[in-house]
């Protein structure tokens, strides 16, 4: 897939990933509450989670991501919003991160450690966290045994490092945290800010594009995935995790 029509494909989507504000609350309310946190937002995207956090904590939430255009979007949000001065955003890898050690108080990523892997992502995160601090994270997978042929393939090559819960908790110990919460996010977090505007993006552009075969085959990628959810939602989801650093 060119760059260029994966952001065409999901500009000015409300999430880059399953979500909802009241998933995003949830899992925020099982932190103890803190006085103003430094709170690091990991692959924050256009920002829905940052926004909430930013309301919720009354604190300081500094958003990464290496889209630009998210980074304004999410700046000009904050500022109509009147939360300019509690959300700071850097074009920053989640590779590179270069801010002190022991830095904050909360580090949150919704949908995004897929990108760097959940157990690398624990464990080079962790230097970042106050002690006692708390990390959020929810990350796609499998929620019942024994995954039909079809979808485990198709995830084991999007995402090989999909596991379990049992495994993922297993991790979670071993990188040094203790579980706050856990649950499952359920399909209207998939369908009403991800995967509904994301179809209905990829019906326009398969009416623009259907002169040019790349970009159809392209389209017909992304709504794989989207196909995919709908048949095996069963098996798989995203499953949202709060941690404490032992």
């Amino acid at each position: 897939m060119t760059t260029e029509l994966f952001f065409e494909i999901h500009k000015d989507l409300p999430r880059e990933g399953p979500g909802r504000n009241d998933y995003t609350r949830k899992a925020f309310l099982s932190i103890p509450r803190m006085n103003r946190p430094r709170i690091l937002d990991v692959g924050c995207g256009p920002g829905t989670p940052t926004m909430e956090l930013a309301r919720l904590s009354d604190g300081k939430v500094t958003a990464i991501d290496l889209h630009q255009p998210y980074l304004d979007r999410l700046s000009k949000k904050a500022a109509d919003a009147g939360l300019a001065e509690h959300v700071t955003v850097r074009n920053m890898s989640m590779f590179e991160m270069d801010f002190p050690e022991e830095f904050f108080d909360v580090i949150w990523a919704e949908g995004s450690i897929y990108i760097i892997g959940f157990e690398r992502g624990l464990k080079e995160w962790r230097r970042f966290l106050k002690d006692g601090g708390s990390i959020a994270v929810h990350d796609v997978a499998w929620i019942s045994p024994d995954p039909p042929r079809e979808v485990f393939e198709y995830w084991s090559r999007l995402y090989p490092e999909i596991r379990s819960i049992p495994e993922h908790l297993d991790l979670i110990t071993a990188c040094g945290y203790e579980l706050v919460e856990q649950f499952v996010l359920p399909e209207n977090a998939w369908w009403d800010e991800y995967y509904g505007p994301l179809e209905a993006r990829l019906e326009k552009l398969r009416d623009e594009y259907r002169e040019n075969a790349k970009a159809l085959q392209t389209i017909q990628e992304e709504q794989r995935e989207v196909d995919m959810y709908r048949k095996y939602s069963n098996w798989y989801g995203a499953v949202f995790y709060v941690m404490k650093k032992a």
